[in-house]
């Protein structure tokens, strides 16, 4: 049984997509970290072990103090993928699916990671002048995919602002709207508690929007860390027939050397998806539009 879930698990880790790949990701290191507290635990005196607090706390946390981050750099990344009990991941990994899906769907899987990753370190960035401004009261370390989960989904939102989610209780609502009460939801709730985390998903979801609206204007904010990992010609905009982005002499440039005909059938998809969401596509209509976004 132990061998079939290993072969599943880098199953989907080497041909998943990337929001799959993040998900398992995550899912694996909470289940060692939940291991490692479980086997370390001073039962008798009902606290955590050394090991888990010197590994978890001390060199897997970030610290929202810019000096003992700076010691630590590799709690920058480290952070966004440690969760502090089930629910905490469970929330963040189905709203990573969602709007990763759709995020996926319409820029293109090779940008999932990149805005994964900034949106997280942006929302580090917020945390800690956070601190500065009012240290006493964010907190010592922070932890979780929030930030990181809050910039895909403002990305999506800002990418198909009319595309919907159905809710099983209250109904289809448009992106922009569950970005909107996300946003009000991080103001209201920093103010009672986990403030600097509100702010780091603040941060988190600041960039998500600013990365869309750099691409909109013919600039990706996360070309570069896409180049870090494609061996292919490097490219500014990963889907430079987006419909969402302006027309700059970049844009131009790589339409011109396009099908006429293909950049009309990715223009109505994308219509298409801004009026009744991504669920009402068909199997041919995503196949052009994954198709567009690899070229």
């Amino acid at each position: 049984m132990f061998e079939s879930i290993q072969q599943d698990l880098k199953y989907y880790l080497r041909s998943g997509n990337m929001v799959t790949r993040l998900i398992l990701v995550n899912c694996i290191v909470f289940v060692a970290i939940v291991l490692i507290k479980v086997f370390t635990r001073d039962w008798q005196g009902g606290q955590d072990g050394s090991i888990y607090v010197w590994l978890v706390d001390e060199n897997l946390k970030i610290s929202s103090n810019i000096k003992e981050a700076l010691f630590h750099p590799w709690t920058f990344i480290t952070h966004m993928f440690l969760h502090e009990g089930p629910w905490h991941l469970l929330w963040n990994m189905l709203w990573l699916f969602w709007m990763g899906r759709i995020f996926g769907d319409l820029v293109g899987d090779r940008k999932i990671l990149p805005t994964y990753i900034l949106g997280g370190l942006c929302g580090v960035v917020f945390m800690m002048l956070m601190a500065i401004l009012i240290p006493n009261v964010i907190g010592d370390k922070a932890l979780g995919a929030s930030a990181a989960v809050s910039a895909i989904m403002l990305a999506a939102a800002t990418t198909a602002p009319d595309s919907e989610m159905r809710f099983i209780i209250i109904g289809s609502i448009r992106l922009k709207y569950i970005a909107l009460v996300f946003i009000v939801l991080q103001l209201l709730y920093s103010t009672a508690s986990n403030t600097g985390g509100h702010f780091a998903h603040l941060g988190g979801a600041f960039f998500g929007w600013f990365s869309i609206v750099s691409l909109r204007r013919g600039y990706s904010l996360t070309a570069w860390f896409e180049n870090l990992f494609d061996k292919k010609k490097k490219r500014v905009v990963s889907n430079p027939n987006m419909k969402v982005a302006h027309r700059s002499k970049l844009l131009d440039k790589s339409k011109k050397s396009s099908s006429g005909s293909a950049l009309k059938d990715v223009d109505k998809i994308l219509e298409k998806i801004k009026r009744k969401g991504i669920e009402s596509l068909s199997k041919e209509e995503k196949r052009i539009l994954d198709q567009a976004s690899q070229e």
